[in-house]
């Protein structure tokens, strides 16, 4: 795992937000999360449960918690596993990701060598709503003492499907990028915790930038990091049809070349046939908030929206609403310097309503994640106080997120 350009993170701090601020109605909510709690991760979407979990450590080791939210609160929280060896990070993060009312699946990370980044992915499945769960199963084949992370879960036929980025090959010392880079990996796993149908989607992608799955009507779509031999690092969308992942391509050609992962992925939701896709990039060296419509699954995609310029430092989210019209979150560099948690609403003719301000005190190193409940938007992330960090929650009616 290369280290983020953290002078890329500086640079794009000095900027100010694209838009004058309009203050949403926040109702913030209290998460059962201890002080040491990190990594938050939201699962769920319409017809699904919404879980937020996250990994907390104590002198024992550490443990893989989450809570449900129901009826405009989170839960207290029900522990997954616990242990000394696992591989907390703030970017890597873990998840119970619901793929139905009582069809649960949980992934972790565990340490597989005395190296920081030589860890496998486990995963467990619960068919009770996350009261019990199987014994763990690793998805990927090889014991490689390297990377194996950055999973996204989702739903594949009654059975659960996952990607992930496997580094497999950079054990390889020959050090070229074609022969030792990072892969991009699936597998499906049954109820039985068998594994089928593990293949590589791509042979060389970014280091350690997060994946996102979306299931559409004709079937899921992936998004990812990927990278060349030359250093571009641009998203790509990869379908999976007629029973595999099909071979990605790019969502757009910013050619942005960076000779170190960003550690910024993209992300994608869908509704039906419609998919957005939303995605951080520095085409032409300015940074740049890009979101992308599809009526199609996906197949076509219609032309790039940019919905923030200066100041932009990415970590993107984005939920499909019931009209077509897209909310996108991010982080934005505000007038001393640190992240702002924003979110913008647009539509796939280019209309966007004004940027929303949600927190200030985001830092660079938080992923915020962002669903659908009722009629409420819920928003959680790291929020920095002083010299102390700390997972927030709130929830924003939909309606707040105007288009005007």
């Amino acid at each position: 795992m290369q280290k983020p350009s953290v002078i890329l993170f500086f640079l794009l701090a000095g900027c100010s937000a694209p838009d004058a601020p309009r203050q949403p109605s926040i109702d913030f909510l209290t998460i059962p999360a201890g002080p040491q709690a990190a990594g938050p991760r939201l699962a769920g979407d319409a017809g699904q449960p919404l879980v937020l979990s996250w990994m907390e450590p104590d002198q024992t080791g550490t443990t893989l918690r989450y809570s449900t939210y129901v009826d405009g609160r989170w839960e207290p929280p029900r522990a997954v596993v616990s242990g000394r060896n696992m591989f907390v990070n703030w970017a890597d993060m873990p998840a119970v990701t619901p793929l139905g009312e009582d069809h649960w699946v949980a992934h972790w990370l565990e340490m597989a060598g005395p190296l920081t980044y030589s860890y496998h992915v486990l995963m467990a499945q619960s068919f009770d709503g996350g009261r019990n769960w199987s014994e763990p199963v690793k998805p990927h084949t090889d014991d490689t003492p390297t990377e194996h992370g950055f999973v996204s879960v989702y739903r594949l036929a009654g059975k659960a499907g996952a990607i992930w980025l496997d580094g497999r090959k950079t054990g390889n010392e020959s050090g070229a990028p074609a022969t030792s880079g990072m892969t991009l990996r699936g597998a499906a796993i049954d109820a039985d915790n068998t594994l089928h149908d593990e293949q590589e989607i791509d042979d060389l992608i970014c280091d350690c930038c997060q994946t996102d799955v979306a299931v559409t009507a004709v079937g899921p779509v992936a998004v990812y990091r990927d990278r060349t031999v030359d250093e571009i690092r641009d998203i790509y969308v990869a379908r999976h049809t007629d029973g595999r992942w099909q071979p990605g391509s790019p969502l757009n050609d910013d050619n942005w070349q960076i000779a170190g992962c960003p550690v910024n992925g993209p992300a994608i939701t869908a509704r039906g046939a419609n998919v957005a896709a939303a995605w951080f990039s520095v085409p032409n060296q300015l940074p740049a908030v890009q979101l992308r419509f599809s009526a199609d699954g996906a197949a076509t995609f219609g032309p790039a929206i940019k919905l923030a310029s200066e100041g932009a430092l990415g970590h993107v989210d984005a939920v499909m609403l019931a009209d077509g019209s897209a909310v996108v979150s991010w982080l934005q560099a505000d007038s001393g310097g640190r992240g702002s948690l924003v979110l913008r609403r647009a539509t796939s003719d280019g209309s966007m309503g004004p940027v929303l301000p949600i927190a200030n005190g985001a830092p660079a190193r938080s992923v915020p994640q962002m669903a659908i409940a009722g009629d409420d938007l819920v928003l959680v992330w790291t929020e920095a106080l002083e010299e102390t960090r700390r997972i927030t929650s709130a929830r924003i009616p939909v309606d707040s997120v105007s288009l005007d």
